[in-house]
């Protein structure tokens, strides 16, 4: 079932490359089997989409997955900006506590 799921996200991909939400899926679909994969596709969402707000909290997750602790905090920082920029409360409020967190871990 995962692999269908995947082949599929993969093939929405294919068809509309440029839709964000299309490179999420796959990066999140990858983010717990196979994070150097799912690292590849969020960069390309932070490159070409820096504004798709929810990226930022899962590239931090896998960062921290990948033991790259140095981009998790510049991670967390840009997206709780864009959050404030985009007055965005919740998803504000989620990247702050993970960021804490992670401080505090840290």
């Amino acid at each position: 079932m995962v692999n269908n799921r995947l082949e599929l996200l993969l093939q929405y991909l294919k068809d509309e490359p440029d839709d964000p939400f299309n490179i999420y899926a796959v990066a999140t679909e990858y983010k717990n089997t196979s994070p150097e994969k799912a690292i590849k596709y969020y960069e390309i969402l932070l490159e070409k989409h820096p504004t798709y707000l929810p990226t930022y909290y899962h590239v931090a997750e896998v960062y921290l997955i990948l033991e790259q602790l140095e981009k998790v905090e510049d991670i967390y920082k840009k997206g709780i900006a864009l959050a404030q920029q985009l007055n965005e409360r919740t998803p504000l409020r989620e990247l702050q506590n993970a960021y804490n967190e992670f401080l505090f871990d840290d």
